[in-house]
């Protein structure tokens, strides 16, 4: 049976304990033996056991970043082809760890409508052949929606386009929301979405997420 760190915790705002409930549904669906942890330095050991490490772990700070040893040992274990699944916060955690994003493929910058604003956003597919969105079609949603800097590496699955509301300069400006990537052997799924429960929950969203911890875990375990 393969194996899974779920790392979850951390800013309140992002409801991190609440959302643990749908992933466990989600990891033991999939099949996953999971060890869960809130607790940081749970990094600061050698992960190249798990077959998969899902990170909720929410920062407040800027300042907040990862220490020498759990970038080491994160990375290191990605590299070796521990997958790697993230959403939402997890595109704005360990904010001063350059490495952390770079293996992740982005860094969050804001949400122009504001935070927490429900604002509806139209979400387009941009590969519809990739395993991690069969049967998912184009949606919309209501909820925060991300700008971010994107490593032009990623493969884009999902990307949105911005109205300009809330900041005129960025009508029509596209914006990747889901993507796949590799950091070495390792696997890496990221997806913007997931401010509130019900983003997650809702199809065709929770389809994206099943199929992404899927396609991320270590394929030769």
């Amino acid at each position: 049976m393969a194996k899974a760190l779920y790392l979850y915790g951390g800013w309140p705002g992002h409801n991190p304990y609440g959302i643990a409930e749908w992933a466990r549904g989600v990891l033991r669906d999939a099949g996953l033996d999971v060890d869960e942890s809130n607790d940081i330095f749970s990094l600061d050991q050698d992960l190249t056991g798990y077959d998969l490490i899902v990170n909720n772990w929410n920062n407040a700070l800027l300042s907040e970043t990862l220490t020498p040893s759990q970038e080491h040992h994160l990375l290191g274990a990605i590299e070796r082809g521990t997958g790697f699944v993230s959403w939402h916060g997890g595109g704005a955690a360990f904010r001063g760890s350059v490495m952390y994003h770079m293996m992740l493929g982005a860094d969050v910058f804001y949400h122009p409508a504001g935070e927490g604003v429900r604002h509806r956003y139209p979400l387009s597919v941009v590969d519809t052949a990739h395993p991690v969105m069969a049967g998912v079609s184009d949606f919309q949603i209501a909820s925060e929606q991300y700008y971010m800097n994107v490593d032009p590496r990623n493969h884009v699955l999902l990307e949105t386009v911005f109205d300009g509301e809330h900041m005129p300069w960025l009508a029509g400006q596209r914006m990747p929301q889901a993507w796949v990537t590799n950091w070495g052997a390792g696997r890496v799924f990221y997806s913007a979405l997931g401010h509130y429960l019900e983003d997650l929950t809702a199809e065709p969203v929770a389809r994206m997420m099943r199929q992404g911890i899927g396609w991320a875990i270590r394929k030769n375990h």
